[in-house]
């Protein structure tokens, strides 16, 4: 068998078989032990009460109900969270002084099963005493706006003001200044499986064991720990090897697992929690809510000279790690994928009375290329150039990379030129570009699209201290921060059957798959002679706090672990193989499953025959070579730097891009849009499995478009959510599904072991600003730009009939 047989092949997912035949194992799927009770939380009604106290009485004389956790308990019992801002923000597991948002758990019931527990915690009662309540971040800075937490004394978490470069002097030799403002919705994942968790409280050893569908970063497993009062050593996480989807979502669970593990101490019992659809919607996570500014300044020709960002980010009642991210994360990243070196960000972090956010696919990504690319087509239209040009215009070159970026990101390699160009010969631009004439002159509203963007991948745990100001960081007690590993061991067993362990945790992203791949590849079997364990536990597998399926981490350092492990495992075969030919390594190799003599014929071991003999006569291995034939390798980015004194930080490790054209026609009278064309080219470094990447892209893509069209979270003054269901919160279906058209221009990364890339947010953070432009474009006629999403048919409606409104009647002058 060759080398790279199995990478860049479509091979069909191994997991499949076993989820399709209902074999999956989800954390619902998890008794780990007999005897287990159920919770459920009671939640606030109220988006902002104080709380005066609790009677329990009637839920605690109920048949089966064995224990009831009120939050001022929750108070006594632990400490609150660290939180990734100076400000005196408290947040516990559970509603303790006030409720400030609805649905924020305020007591758990734990009874012997789960509807014993629902009818039980309808009888709790909690003494309420109704605030006034604020959800909009503009009004929650008015001096008279009610304030969530008065030990802060406002509802502003934290401000950055972040210069790099000269902006003032850009703004000052401008020819061309272009300004707007933009708001990007409040909006989830809705994976298939909700949070679900079981938790274990052993009185004699004190350890604490949680079963549940956490994905990651295990940064938040000591964050936990402290909460609750424990050594890490005494706090365990395992995870199935199924998660029904994630999206990032399911990274901000951890104060679940903190209050569930406080209710199973206090029952005596091992308590599961199964959040339902409701619960999810209400009160779990979200993307982040924004309203932006922008400014840009430019030359006449297109050129940009620096730019000026504004935001207030709206984090809910209360910010939690790792939080404020939505403002941090895309530091390296900010100038996208232009060369303009003079920026400043003004960064306002901002509580209200909604529900709680925290990573959502793209996280903080998409809000910025909605901002940044409409920024470019309105500055193609004020100078009145073609939108692909001006983005030619200010490309970073293909000579450049390595780039540095004016905030500190290394972009590793890329050719953003020839994507975008292959992503325009693809859509046939100059041809949609003539069918919009024609449909124009018809009288039909026919607009093309065009969004680029840099596509960042293994946060850099360092990036959330760009959220502290530089003399914060400066004192002699500050620990910095920084850094991404993962691990991964590969074994063989005495017949030579290779067993690979990963420290991720998939949501269906096709580890396995991949994994039997790169370690086909690198020891010259076939996939299937693989077998991958992906069930994480913080009791048996190697992590550190960066581990964790986030950031599409996978495709770039889990990958790299993977490969070096098997890499590790076959130089120690070489080895083993030299000693018992009794000749140099050097006259040998690994070629085709086998050790074999580098010329001329002689003796050759195969696997199987090396590990027959490792395994069982180890007195065959060589004096100082360790029995078992086994391999662990943990792989970092030494790039991945803690943020330097003028906030420079290269928040992620490897840098893909994107280039898409979409073409949409608009319905006056409907406001329905129709997706003509849609064309999105990904450079994400070599591709292992092409079936699988297009899979993510799809994802990414209908996710972004829930996010532009129909999903949003919405509140109404009172900070009651009006979306609880699925009836009101709607999400595109595959019948919303657009046809694809998608390619790949392959850079390969210096930066990983096997040159790939992440791959995993992808056009969930483009589809928002392309589909944005497009319609701007074919409303263009009626002097209608798209500044604010979901473009909702309601709100695209109104936008067209005010416009019309405007436009001067037959025989009457503007």
């Amino acid at each position: 068998m060759s080398d790279n047989a199995w990478i860049g092949k479509s091979v069909k997912r191994v997991e499949d078989f076993r989820l399709l035949t209902g074999r999956g194992t989800f954390i619902d799927d998890h008794p780990p032990v007999a005897n287990v009770y159920h919770a459920a939380i009671v939640r606030s009604p109220h988006a902002h009460a104080r709380i005066r106290g609790y009677d329990v009485s009637a839920a605690l004389a109920m048949e089966g109900v064995v224990a009831v956790l009120t939050g001022a308990e929750v108070a006594k019992a632990c400490k609150p969270f660290g939180v990734g801002v100076t400000a005196p923000v408290h947040y516990y597991p559970a509603a303790t002084d006030k409720a400030r948002f609805v649905g924020e758990p305020v007591a758990v019931v734990v009874a012997r099963d789960r509807y014993l527990a629902e009818d039980a915690a309808e009888t709790v009662v909690v003494d309420y005493e109704p605030l006034p309540a604020v959800v909009d971040p503009e009004r929650a800075l008015d001096p008279d706006a009610p304030v969530l937490h008065e030990a802060v004394g406002s509802n502003l978490a934290g401000h950055r003001r972040l210069v790099y470069g000269d902006p003032d002097r850009a703004f000052r030799e401008a020819e061309v200044v272009v300004r707007e403002r933009f708001k990007f919705p409040k909006y989830g994942s809705t994976p298939i499986e909700t949070y679900g968790l079981i938790a274990r409280w052993d009185a004699l050893d004190g350890v604490v064991t949680v079963w549940s569908n956490f994905m990651g970063p295990f940064i938040m497993h000591p964050l936990t720990a402290r909460v609750l009062g424990l050594p890490e050593n005494k706090l365990r996480f395992i995870v199935p090897a199924d998660i029904g989807g994630s999206f990032g979502i399911k990274s901000s669970m951890y104060p679940y697992i903190a209050l569930i593990a406080l209710a199973a101490r206090k029952a005596g019992v091992t308590v599961k929690w199964i959040e339902d659809r409701r619960e999810h919607l209400i009160a779990s996570s979200s993307g982040t809510d924004r309203i932006a500014w922008r400014e840009l300044a430019a030359r006449k020709d297109g050129t940009i000279l620096g730019m000026r960002y504004k935001w207030y980010d709206n984090v809910g009642g209360y910010i939690r790690s790792p939080e404020p991210g939505c403002s941090f994360r895309p530091t390296g990243n900010f100038v996208g994928p232009y060369r303009f070196e003079n920026l400043e960000v003004d960064a306002s972090v901002v509580m209200t009375n909604k529900s709680l956010t925290g990573p959502n696919r793209g996280y903080a990504c998409g809000h910025l290329y909605f901002e940044t690319e409409g920024m470019m087509d309105r500055l193609a239209e004020k100078l009145g150039m073609d939108p692909a040009d001006v983005r030619r215009k200010n490309f970073i070159t293909a000579g450049q990379l390595p780039y540095r970026t004016p905030t500190g990101g290394l972009y590793d390699s890329g050719d953003y030129e020839a994507t975008f160009e292959k992503a325009l010969e693809m859509a046939k631009y100059a041809e949609l570009r003539r069918e919009q004439a024609k449909a124009r002159a018809a009288g039909r509203y026919y607009g093309v699209g065009l969004a680029v963007a840099i596509d960042p991948s293994v946060s850099n745990m360092g990036y959330v201290a760009t959220a502290l100001d530089p003399q914060f960081r400066a004192k002699p007690e500050y620990l910095p921060k920084s850094g991404a590993t993962e691990s991964a061991s590969v074994k063989i067993d005495p017949l030579g059957r290779v067993l690979a362990i990963l420290g991720s945790t998939p949501q269906g992203q096709g580890h396995q798959t991949i994994v039997s791949q790169i370690v086909a590849d690198e020891l010259g079997i076939a996939p299937a002679d693989v077998t991958v364990v992906d069930e994480m536990d913080t009791f048996t597998r190697p992590w550190s706090i960066s581990s964790g399926t986030y950031s599409s981490r996978f495709g770039s350092i889990g990958t790299s672990a993977v490969a070096l492990a098997a890499r590790k495992l076959k130089a120690k075969l070489v080895d083993y193989a030299a000693h018992l030919m009794e000749r140099p390594v050097a006259q040998l190799e690994f070629r085709d499953g086998a050790v074999r003599t580098r010329t001329g014929k002689g003796p050759s071991y195969s696997i199987k025959e090396l590990a027959g003999r490792a395994h069982w006569n180890t007195e065959s291995l060589p004096d100082g070579m360790e029995p078992m034939l086994q391999a662990t390798a943990v792989f970092g980015f030494t790039e991945a730097k803690s943020v330097d004194q003028d906030d420079r930080v290269n928040s992620s490790n490897t840098y893909g891009f994107i280039a898409e054209v979409m073409a949409v026609e608009v319905d006056p009278d409907t406001a329905a849009i129709k997706i003509v064309k849609y064309v999105t080219v990904h450079d994400a470094g070599v591709i292992i499995n092409p079936m699988i990447a297009e899979g993510q892209i799809y994802g990414g893509a209908l996710h972004g478009l829930g996010g532009a069209l129909y999903e949003e979270m919405e509140y109404d003054e009172s900070g009651q959510p009006l979306a609880g269901t699925f009836m009101d919160y709607l999400v595109p279906t595959a019948s919303e599904a657009p046809e694809i058209d998608i390619a790949h221009v392959i850079s390969p990364s210096p930066l990983t072991t096997l040159g790939s890339k992440g791959l995993g947010e992808s056009s969930s953070m483009t589809v928002p600003a392309v589909i944005a432009n497009a319609v701007t474009d074919a409303l263009k006629p009626l002097g209608v730009q798209i500044a604010e999403l979901p473009m909702t048919p309601s709100r695209l409606w109104r936008l067209i009939q005010n416009a019309r409104q405007r436009q001067p009647r037959p025989g009457m002058t503007s």
